[in-house]
């Protein structure tokens, strides 16, 4: 299976987590990812507070990436605001999903996602690989 080689611990998954069902799918996205070692769910609240210790901690992060359900891209922003860059960007809804308050989340959904999301990693991460040589 392709992985991305970035370590696990130095991938921060910040999921938008919104009041709607690609938000929600964004959060599951990400918890499942964390469950699969792919990376860890991070706060974005903490980050949106400007938390110190959690912005700092965000800064040694190989990789940061935002999940956002719809193309506000609240994650997105949310980090950028804090001065931080996101690595990845990933959009439910620009994935074809329609943006609902139906929150009876289809798991094909999410997997689609999750997918999306470990490709992205893995094409990123070969053609950062390329340009260091």
């Amino acid at each position: 299976m392709d992985r991305c080689l970035c370590q696990d611990d130095k991938v921060l998954l910040f999921p938008c987590s919104g009041g709607s069902n690609c938000g929600q799918i964004a959060n599951q996205v990400a918890v499942k990812l964390t469950q699969e070692g792919v990376g860890n769910i991070y706060c974005l609240a903490g980050i949106g507070a400007h938390i110190r210790g959690m912005v700092e901690s965000t800064k040694t992060a190989e990789r940061i990436v935002a999940i956002d359900g719809c193309e506000a891209a609240c994650a997105k922003k949310t980090l950028e605001n804090a001065g931080l860059a996101e690595t990845d960007w990933i959009c439910v809804t620009a994935e074809g999903i329609d943006k609902n308050r139906d929150f009876d989340l289809p798991s094909e959904y999410v997997e689609l996602i999750c997918q999306r999301t470990r490709s992205l990693l893995i094409l990123t991460c070969r053609a950062a690989k390329k340009s260091r040589r």
